[in-house]
């Protein structure tokens, strides 16, 4: 009798192994992986991670049609597999490899050799949710490439030799990552039709104002847009109104007009660092009821910016490495109590040309704690 029970086990535990499998891998999806990707973004402790940036939701579990069949056997001579992830990164690749699974939701294949992206490299990934193509050499990249791409959200396809935007992108596209390309035009409609896109890092690109035809980026709904180590002289006029943060450090911007940030009222971070603004008109912050963080350090500002008073939500304001010489007692807080609605948590100040010993200790009135304030150090 035991050895009749004994012979029964491994087809009764059959089942169970199957269920678990299947849990296992329906709460896998989608995949998310930490310290994985290399976005070289250098925004520190106040850079969004990848969902903050992209407001894509990847809590949720995926349709039941996206979890069988299962094609675990498949994998590409080198790569590694497990689950729905091929990582076929670093293996000096000069093509898309063949034999995907059709059932991968992540497929990384950076640092390889890869020049070009054919009509059929994607054939059959419906399900594929991010593809990473970093540090590659890509330079050209057929029109319907990502057509079988129905449900991309996150396309990463950096540091490659791309002069312009890729043609025809998955409408399902969230994020896209395209920074240290070649590209100086950003035509009108290259983004029609991307309606859940709300993420777009194409900074390190020798991008002009001129660069961008009107109504480039007409449709979009973007949250966050980032254009530094680019060739800007000025605030590019025609950016969404629907931006929450917008980054241009490291461009040649040297003022800030009166109505230059008038259609950006949701903006709640603006990055300017590292550029070379002598001037901001009075009035040109009124229109950024929201902000609650701006960068203006290096820079070649001689006062503080004029308006920060009024902005009720600011808590930090990045100034140093200016040429400001004098800071005075409502350059930073309201007059009276009670307007101001979030205290200053940050401050800095240091390497500018202020005599800090003779700055008053009200100018500081609406700061939490004066750690958070930075001065001192300045190198002539």
């Amino acid at each position: 009798m035991r050895r009749k029970e004994a012979s029964r086990g491994p087809s009764a535990m059959w089942p169970l192994w199957l269920l678990a499998s299947l849990l296992a891998l329906s709460q896998a999806l989608p995949f998310e992986q930490r310290g994985f990707w290399d976005f070289t973004l250098d925004d520190g402790p106040f850079m969004m991670n990848d969902e903050e940036a992209s407001g894509a939701d990847t809590s949720g579990v995926l349709d039941p049609d996206s979890v069988t069949p299962t094609y675990s056997a498949m994998c590409p001579f080198g790569c590694h597999c497990h689950l729905r992830v091929v990582q076929c990164s670093d293996l000096g690749l000069k093509s898309v490899p063949k034999e995907i699974s059709p059932d991968t939701t992540l497929l990384d294949l950076q640092n390889n050799d890869i020049s070009e992206l054919r009509k059929d490299d994607f054939k059959g990934l419906q399900h594929l949710y991010a593809l990473v193509l970093v540090n590659n050499k890509i330079s050209k990249i057929h029109e319907k490439a990502f057509s079988p791409l129905r449900k991309l959200q996150k396309l990463y396809i950096s540091k490659n030799h791309l002069v312009e935007i890729p043609p025809n992108l998955p409408s399902s596209l969230v994020e896209l990552r395209i920074h240290d390309n070649r590209i100086r035009k950003v035509p009108k409609g290259v983004f029609s039709g991307l309606r859940n896109m709300n993420c777009i890092e194409m900074g390190g690109n020798p991008l002009e104002n001129s660069g961008f035809e009107p109504g480039a980026f007409d449709g979009l709904k973007l949250n966050y847009l980032r254009i530094s180590e680019a060739k800007l002289t000025g605030i590019p006029k025609d950016l969404p109104e629907t931006l929450n943060e917008l980054h241009l450090d490291h461009n040649k911007i040297q003022a800030i007009e009166l109505e230059d940030l008038l259609r950006y009222s949701k903006l709640y971070r603006l990055g300017l660092g590292h550029n070379q603004i002598r001037t901001i008109e009075n009035g040109s912050l009124s229109f950024l009821p929201t902000l609650r963080e701006l960068h203006l350090d290096n820079n070649k500002l001689a006062r503080v910016p004029s308006g920060l008073p009024d902005l009720k939500l600011l808590q930090v304001v990045y100034l140093h490495s200016n040429n400001i010489t004098k800071v005075g007692v409502n350059d930073f807080c309201p007059v009276g109590f009670g307007v101001k609605r979030a205290y200053y948590n940050g401050i800095s100040l240091f390497n500018n040309p202020v005599p800090y010993w003779e700055v008053q200790p009200a100018t500081f009135r609406c700061v939490t704690d004066r750690l958070a304030i930075q001065f001192g150090n300045y190198k002539k």
